[in-house]
Parts: structure tokens; C-alpha cells; sequence
């Protein structure tokens, strides 16, 4: 019986697979019950509910999971019982780190506010007063992936970056400081951006004992889960001045419900979890997937297995 592989993520895939190993099968899963008899080794995606999905792969016998995103923090046990669960790690590495940079360049020149909708009062003095980034500290919460890539832009525009990482491994950043507290990062950083993953140990990390030992007026950047941030301690220290400014792409729960106080607070910059995109990440994923799959086939060990203890 030739492998045959479940598939959430669209045709491109099934195409994409039978150019390089045209003998696998690719199955398409539907929101539907899996139909009698179906088997599989292998399922590809995970994006929307698992309970449309786990009784595919309970029916069909998957032994591997490839996620078609990052994350696993909101797979479900059953899912990681008796299978290997692998992830696209890096594919969206780039844009995230890309749209970091972005937040922290519009922090500091204070887009959208300086421009102009009628004639300013005075010329060729901005209102308000605009900052620069050269020189101003970058602390990275998680030196992943996406941590590395962020890195390596502030880098480039002069930021001294310190770093907290799980592990005590050197950098593979030059010129990064890997510090050895959380508190010794909050209190050298300018910028903070989690990009830590969401795990038991990271829920509520920044909380008020955390927004306490930050730099007064301190930029906070949350590219990673919403439960890394205690929101009611955020919002504390957005009013009192602790923090001059939350650009968040992530928050608890997503999507915020209507009328919550994060849509109109003055130093919010919101946004709908898309720090993520570009027009090329499908395509990302669906080539670590392909790459992957190779290693299966030819029974080698897999990229990007996700520890089920650690959860990332």
C-alpha cells in the first residue's frame, strides 16, 4: 500500500508531493467524519479546530503530525499521544522579524502621529519630539528562529540587543549578549519583544513585579502568545508611565472581544496577529513539509520535532 498522507492545506500541496515523490497518496481532510476505512501516516496541518481533525487521525493511524505553523501551544494532548509532531519552524521567521523592526522604527519616529493633515504649527520641528534607534538597547525573550532574525535586523541598524534563552548556548548572533535573568534583560532594554513560545513556565512572564524593573518609558513588543503578558498589570503600567507603549500582534484571548479596553488605549498599537505574513509563507511551509516528508520516507530523523513536555 503506498504511503498516503492527509492533507488540510490545499491543492498546491497534493501537487508540490507528487512532483518529488509521485508513489505518496494525498488524501484531503474535510470538516467532515473520516470515511471507512481511511489510513494514513502522515497528516499535514493543524490550522482551525483539532476536534475536526483528531478523529481523522485516530481513524486513519497517523504516527506523524506536521503543523503548518509554529506554534503548538494549542495542540491538544490526545494529538501528541503515540504520534511525533514536527513544525514549521523559521517559516515566518522573516516578516515577524520584519514587522518588529517596523514597530520599533514607528515607536521611535513616532508614525503615524507626526503626520501632517493640516499646516503644522511650526516647520522642521517635529511634534512630538521623534527619538532614534541607533544606540537604544533591543531585549529578545526567546532566541529561536524568529529571536535570531530579529537579532540580526537590530543589528544592522546599530541596537546593542541582549538576548534570554532557555538553554545557556552562546548566541549564533554575533555581537548578542545572552544574559542569565529576565530581570537583567528588562532593565538593559530600550525595546523588550517576546518571542518566547507559550508554554506553563511563560504564562504571565511580564507581570507587574516584571513591568516594575523596566526602563521608565520602555517599548513593549509581543510577537509571540498573549499569555506571556498579565494584560491587567499592562494596562497598569501603560497608565502610570512605566511603559510608554505596547505594539501588540498577539493578546488573550484572540480575537478580543468588542468593547475591550486594549482597541482604544492611547498607547495600544494593536493588531490581528499577521506579523506573521507574506504572500510566500504557504509556500514556506509547504517546502518544509515536502523536505520532511523525504526524511520519512528514507526513515531519517525529522526537523523540527515539537518536545511534548516543553511544548515548542
Amino acid at each position: 500500500m503506498p504511503l498516503q498522507v492527509l492533507n488540510q492545506m490545499g491543492d498546491r500541496v497534493a501537487e508540490m508531493v507528487a512532483e518529488r515523490f509521485p508513489e505518496v497518496e494525498v488524501v484531503p481532510v474535510s470538516p467532515s467524519a473520516p470515511p471507512p476505512g481511511v489510513r494514513a501516516d502522515v497528516f499535514f496541518g493543524g490550522y482551525g479546530g483539532w476536534d475536526t481533525y483528531l478523529p481523522w487521525l485516530e481513524a486513519a493511524g497517523v504516527r506523524w503530525v506536521q503543523l503548518s505553523g509554529t506554534g503548538a501551544d494549542g495542540v491538544p494532548a490526545a494529538v501528541f499521544d503515540g504520534r511525533t509532531i514536527t513544525c514549521a519552524r523559521g517559516a515566518s521567521a522573516g516578516p515577524i522579524s520584519e514587522f518588529v523592526l517596523g514597530a520599533i522604527l514607528a515607536f521611535a519616529k513616532r508614525f503615524p502621529d507626526i503626520w501632517l493633515h493640516e499646516p503644522p504649527r511650526h516647520w522642521n520641528f517635529p511634534i512630538p519630539s521623534m527619538d532614534v534607534v541607533e544606540g537604544r538597547t533591543v531585549g529578545i525573550v526567546g532566541l529561536g528562529g524568529i529571536g535570531v532574525a530579529i537579532a540580526q535586523r537590530a543589528s544592522a541598524f546599530g541596537m546593542p540587543v541582549v538576548a534570554l534563552r532557555r538553554t545557556n548556548r552562546p548566541s549564533p548572533v554575533a555581537g548578542v549578549r545572552v544574559v542569565q535573568s529576565l530581570d537583567e534583560l528588562l532593565a538593559a532594554s530600550d525595546h523588550i519583544v517576546l518571542a518566547a513560545p507559550a508554554t506553563p513556565r511563560t504564562k504571565h512572564l511580564i507581570d507587574r513585579e516584571a513591568f516594575a524593573k523596566m526602563k521608565s518609558g520602555a517599548h513593549l513588543v509581543n510577537i509571540a502568545r498573549g499569555s506571556l503578558v498579565d494584560q491587567d498589570a499592562l494596562r497598569d503600567a501603560l497608565d502610570n508611565g512605566l511603559v510608554a507603549m505596547a505594539t501588540l500582534d498577539t493578546v488573550d484571548p484572540e480575537p478580543l472581544p468588542a468593547g475591550h479596553w486594549m482597541y482604544a488605549h492611547p498607547k495600544v498599537r494593536l493588531s490581528a496577529h499577521v506579523s506573521w505574513y507574506t504572500p510566500e509563507i504557504l509556500g514556506r511551509t509547504m517546502e518544509l513539509f515536502v523536505e520532511n516528508l523525504g526524511r520519512f520516507i528514507a526513515g531519517e530523523p525529522l526537523h523540527d520535532v515539537v518536545d511534548p513536555v516543553e511544548g515548542y
